[in-house]
């Protein structure tokens, strides 16, 4: 077997008291530690030039041409964790420690490395503190110039299997924290206003994929990716499908507060699409280093690997604060999708959480869209199983959704949008009176969404549709606090906001139902689900006996999707409280003629509750069908 000599950066990893982790809930924990790779680990190791040698259950041997680029990824890395247990029960933490080295190796014909170089490494990260980075004096001194926290000098230390003591060099865990190092050469500019809330080390969060299904992609493209035989071009072809970069805002004012607000725009973007199920966000120091450069698009994205960038501006006209972004395909060239945003200069606080928020949300769309449409021009007879799921989640008819999902399903049982897809538009077809068999697609829905929990339990669109299968079952508690953990995983999920506050309406609460509704249409006006929020104001108003308003908004719910029969029950109805006859009865027809054989007796035999409150105002709607002239029909339930 050949064999060749060089001198490497050895970076060796390991998780802190694995076997405990693995022996409470070995599950739960090869989950998170699958996820950290996915959206953490591997998209910093790809960042900053590393070659994954080896990987144990619980650590990894990584090679990397600098010194300098081995402990930025070590930093990066460690203060991302800080941030990823606050909250997390200690004795379920994840934490690293990691050893570097610098010094001679012999690689073998495969790509693994044997010798001192690699045993050094893997000595030092076992004296090394529990999320803590531990240096050899030959690697320390490749960066003591760099970093601006000084390291602890340990001393000499005799460390087994090795013959002679190795001076050693410690950054502490506490000593990140509080410092928010960002690695070699980092500098982090003074922030201000709502920048203030972030911790300095956000600067150096990783911010990539919550990969709901993409840990299959990941065990192959990283390889593949980080190989030093990969070139540019491949790096792009092999490019995961929702992969983009958040260039900085670009501040076309001249005034220095609008350079914060166009920084802090950057910097929560990144984060929040990083919540986008598959989405593979390139790191925010990455993508600062294009600060104020010209970019080629197709360039860059051979350079970062990613098929998109978004760019932006700000700029002040008087009192007026304009948002401008664009998301730019790095394969042609072209504009995907621009928009623009308006705001008072006289909150910029709340103006930054208002765009990054509707950015995130109308990115989200754009991206799907944009990539279900390449898959169909690009793989049209042999799709594979996300291009399936995301062609799926664009279709409008529920069976041909669910035939999709069920294909891709076939392809990748562990698909989890896929997954997450399937029983959501089960709970449509159940809720929309189409199923066959209720029960079955009921139990069908709750069977997947649960696959996709064990699969991905931190992820806010799966806590959604985990709700949404309580709500077809009218576990109205259940629903709500599903919800609302969908919330606490992605402040910016607006259905699930839209959901939270409108359920309440199942409990006798429809006066506490409409906020989080506005708050889903604020923060994604453009989103396709615009028209179901539109109608659950529409029926909230109707609940409380507001006609007027009922009638109003229920009139833009049916502008925007006239197939939906829901609406145009509640604007028969109000329009006959209203004493609008005319327009009650035409509403009457046009309910009839969207679902056929609808009576009042339809409306009337679904049982959604036993709160009292609810029932008395849902008879009221009952009645007031009556009086828009629908047909009685006979009595049933659903």
């Amino acid at each position: 077997m050949s064999e060749t000599r060089k001198i490497a950066a050895i970076l060796v990893s390991d998780v802190v008291g694995y076997s405990r982790l693995t022996g409470a809930d070995e599950g739960r924990t090869l989950s998170r530690l699958r996820g950290l790779r996915s959206d953490l680990i591997d998209p910093a190791i790809d960042a900053h030039h590393g070659r994954i040698v080896k990987r144990t259950g619980d650590g990894s041997i990584i090679e990397f041409r600098s010194v300098v680029d081995a402990v930025r990824l070590a930093i990066e890395v460690q203060s991302a964790m800080v941030e990823r247990n606050a909250g997390v029960p200690e004795d379920r933490r994840i934490v690293f420690r990691i050893g570097i080295h610098l010094g001679d190796v012999v690689e073998e014909s495969d790509g693994d490395l044997m010798g001192d170089g690699v045993n050094v490494a893997a000595r030092l990260e076992g004296i090394c503190e529990p999320g803590g980075l531990c240096l050899s004096e030959d690697a320390w001194r490749q960066v003591r110039e760099k970093l601006r926290e000084p390291l602890a000098d340990l001393g000499e230390k005799r460390l087994k299997n090795i013959a002679h003591p190795v001076r050693a060099y410690a950054l502490s865990a506490a000593q990140m924290a509080a410092s928010g190092t960002t690695g070699p050469t980092a500098t982090a500019p003074k922030r201000r206003g709502i920048l203030a809330r972030w911790p300095a080390i956000a600067a150096a969060l990783v911010v990539a994929a919550l990969a709901a299904g993409a840990y299959s992609w990941h065990e192959g493209f990283s390889s593949r990716l980080l190989s030093s035989s990969s070139v540019a071009e491949d790096k792009l072809a092999t490019a995961p499908r929702l992969s983009i970069v958040v260039l900085p805002f670009e501040n076309l004012s001249g005034d220095p507060d609008q350079q914060y607000f166009a920084d802090g725009i950057t910097d929560d973007l990144t984060t929040d699409v990083s919540h986008l199920p598959d989405s593979f966000v390139i790191a925010r120091n990455t993508a600062s280093t294009y600060k104020g450069k010209p970019v080629d698009a197709k360039q860059l994205g051979r350079e970062l690997g990613v098929r998109y960038l978004l760019e932006g501006s700000v700029r002040r006209l008087e009192d007026k604060i304009t948002v401008n972004a664009q998301l730019i395909s790095t394969e042609t060239g072209a504009h995907v999708w621009a928009d623009r945003f308006d705001g008072h200069r006289g909150k910029l606080g709340e103006l930054q959480v208002e765009f990054v928020s509707r950015l995130a949300n109308s990115l989200g769309v754009e991206l799907v869209k944009a990539e279900s449409l390449r898959a169909t021009r690009e793989r049209p007879n042999n799709p594979d199983a996300v291009d399936l799921a995301m062609r799926a989640s664009g279709t409008s008819d529920l069976n041909d959704r669910i035939g999709l999902y069920e294909r891709a399903l076939s392809l990748d049982p562990q698909n989890v949008r896929a997954l997450t897809g399937l029983a959501e538009a089960l709970v449509w077809r159940v809720n929309g009176l189409t199923s066959k068999d209720p029960a079955k697609d009921i139990s069908r829905a709750e069977e997947a969404i649960d696959r996709a929990i064990a699969l991905q339990p931190d992820s806010s669109s799966v806590h959604l549709v985990k709700g949404l299968v309580f709500f077809v079952k009218r576990q109205w508690g259940p629903a709500i606090a599903e919800a609302e953990a969908a919330i606490a995983d992605d402040r910016n999920n607006a259905n699930a906001n839209a959901v939270a506050s409108f359920w309440k309406m199942f409990l006798g609460h429809s006066e506490d139902g409409n906020a989080g509704v506005q708050t889903a249409l604020r923060l994604s006006p453009r989103d396709p689900a615009v028209p179901t929020w539109q109608f659950y104001v529409c029926h909230l108003h109707t609940h409380l006996a507001q006609w007027e308003k009922a009638v109003e908004w229920c009139n833009k719910s049916i502008g925007g999707d006239p197939s939906n029969w829901y609406p145009l029950v509640d604007l028969a109805a109000a329009n006959a409280w209203a004493g609008h006859d005319k327009e009650a009865k035409e509403a009457a027809a046009q309910l009839q003629k969207v679902y056929p054989d609808f009576t009042v007796q339809t409306w009337a035999g679904i049982h959604w509750t036993d709160d009292p409150t609810f029932n008395a105002q849902y008879a009221r709607i009952v009645e007031g069908l009556r009086k828009a002239g629908l047909p009685e029909g006979e009595k049933k339930t659903n």
